[in-house]
C-alpha cells in the first residue's frame, strides 16, 4: 500500500513500559509455522509518526524518542550494529509477497502534541514483572528506564504496523490478539536469549549501559528481536 499514511503514538510520562530488569520471558510451546502472511497490504512508502507527549517530559526525554525514530531510515553509516539495519530486517516480510513490487516504508518524525497537564487526567502505574526470575537490572542504554522502555516498545509497536497494518498481514494466533513481528519474540534481545536472560547484549564501556542498536548523534538502543519469516526463528542484530 503506497498512499500516504501516518501513524499516531501516545507517550505517557507516569508508565515505565519495561523493567530493565534482566527478565526476559519467551514463549514456550509455540509452533513456527503458525506465524503466516493472511495476505493482506503491508504499508510501504514514506510513513510518518506523529507523537502525542501525554505528561512532564524533558527536552532531553523528548530527543531519545525522536533521535530514535531518525535512526530507522537514516542513510547516515553509523556504527555497526544499527537500528537502520534492525528495521531494515522487515524488508524481509515484503520480499516473500513476490506478486507484488513492494519495500519497508521510510518512517519520518511528523507532528507532535504536547499534553503537559495531563488533561484526561493520570490512571496509570508502574510495576515489577512478575515473570522471570527477578535477577539484577540492566542499565538503560541512555539512562532513563522509562524512556529506554518506551524506545523498545516503540520498536515492537511500528514494525508490527508495518507487516500487520489492518489486521490481515503477517501475525500468528488469533486476529484480535496477533503476534507480530517483534511481539512473536518476547524478551529476546540477543543470541543466548532465555527465560530470565535478555541475551549476550553489547555493554558500552563507560556507562556500563546494556544496548544491541547505535542510533544517530551517537545514540545506544535497546531494540526486540523481530521474527524472520525465512527462516522462522527470531532475529537478533547481535
Amino acid at each position: 500500500m503506497a498512499a500516504s499514511f501516518s501513524i499516531s503514538v501516545i507517550l505517557i510520562s507516569t508508565f515505565s513500559f519495561i523493567s530493565f530488569a534482566s527478565s526476559a520471558r519467551i514463549l514456550e510451546n509455540q509452533d513456527p509455522m503458525l506465524f503466516k502472511y493472511h495476505n493482506g497490504p503491508l504499508l510501504t512508502g514514506k510513513i510518518t509518526v506523529n507523537l502525542i507527549w501525554y505528561g512532564n517530559f524533558k527536552p532531553s526525554q523528548k530527543a531519545i524518542i525522536s533521535d530514535f525514530i531518525a535512526s530507522l531510515s537514516s542513510s547516515k553509516s553509523e556504527a555497526q550494529p544499527s537500528v537502520s539495519r534492525w528495521w531494515g530486517a522487515t524488508e524481509k516480510y515484503y520480499h516473500l509477497i513476490k506478486s507484488k513490487k513492494s519495500s519497508s516504508p521510510q518512517l519520518v518524525l511528523g507532528n507532535q502534541i504536547f499534553d503537559d497537564n495531563c488533561s484526561l487526567g493520570k490512571s496509570l502505574t508502574t510495576q515489577q514483572p512478575i515473570y522471570g526470575p527477578q535477577g539484577p537490572p540492566l542499565v538503560a542504554p541512555n539512562n532513563d528506564v522509562g524512556l529506554d522502555g518506551m524506545v523498545i516498545n516503540l520498536a515492537s509497536l511500528l514494525a508490527g504496523t508495518a507487516t500487520n497494518p489492518f489486521g490481515n498481514g503477517y501475525y500468528q494466533g488469533p486476529s484480535d490478539a496477533p503476534l507480530e513481528a517483534a511481539s512473536a519474540c518476547p524478551g529476546v534481545y540477543a543470541k543466548g536469549a532465555y527465560p530470565g536472560y535478555a541475551g549476550d547484549l553489547l555493554v558500552d564501556p563507560t556507562t556500563g549501559a546494556s544496548y544491541n542498536a547505535n542510533g544517530v548523534n551517537g545514540r545506544k538502543y535497546l531494540v526486540p528481536a523481530l521474527y524472520d519469516p525465512t527462516t522462522k526463528l527470531c532475529s537478533t542484530l547481535v
